[in-house]
């Protein structure tokens, strides 16, 4: 995705025309879970797209001022720079969007439409529960999977939403968010019952390792 991710970059760079130099706000955990950075013996966990991800060759220069930070590093240069807090405490997002989080499937307008409404309303109820400053991130996943449902007296046949919430400081570790039960519970039903293409959701309760934060 890495690659493509830059393809598309650099054809739209085109279509602005000026543009030699591509800024990523590259952390040194994607470094360290990508490639050896100093060539030592940290061992390749996984490909980000914006490290180990990328073509070999670009038409772009390659600009990470942050590469070397880690993320409550980043936030405190924020805070120092007079950033305000709702920017330097937002969420973790990943560069080629919500693409990394329809894992092991085509990627279609029509899952990322799905995927968009149900990731909307788990981040509006985290902020309606006045959660959302203490989670380090939090999203929804499309899981490849469809499952039997029933809406109404009718049969449904729709995917299954994993949610996903962790709580960490630097991202190299990270632990999974104690919601409320109630909480999960409203989130589920909403999403359900407002998501068309949605009919089981399930709540990722791995903290890291084992698993990664992100899916993908």
């Amino acid at each position: 995705i890495g690659r493509l991710f830059i393809e598309v970059f650099e054809e739209e760079a085109k279509k602005i025309g000026g543009a030699d130099f591509l800024a990523q706000g590259t952390l040194y955990p994607d470094v360290i879970e990508s490639v050896s950075f100093t060539g030592g013996p940290s061992v390749t966990i996984k490909s980000h797209h914006n490290v180990g991800g990328l073509p070999e060759r670009m038409n772009m220069k390659l600009v990470e001022p942050l590469r070397e930070l880690f993320k409550d590093e980043v936030r405190d240069l924020g805070r120092e720079l007079g950033l305000p807090d709702s920017f330097v405490g937002r969420h973790p997002f990943p560069g080629p969007g919500l693409a990394i989080r329809i894992p092991g499937q085509p990627i279609t307008r029509e899952k990322l439409d799905v995927l968009r409404k149900a990731d909307a309303i788990y981040l509006e109820e985290i902020r309606n529960a006045g959660l959302y400053d203490a989670i380090w991130q939090a999203f929804a996943v499309l899981l490849p999977v469809r499952t039997v449902g029933v809406m109404g007296d009718g049969r449904t046949y729709d995917y299954a939403c994993a949610l996903r919430a962790v709580t960490s400081t630097d991202g190299m570790t990270a632990d999974f968010f104690p919601f409320p039960p109630e909480l999960l519970g409203r989130i589920a039903n909403r999403i359900i019952n407002e998501v068309n293409g949605i009919n089981r959701v399930t709540y990722d309760f791995t903290s890291k390792p084992p698993g990664t934060i992100e899916w993908e």
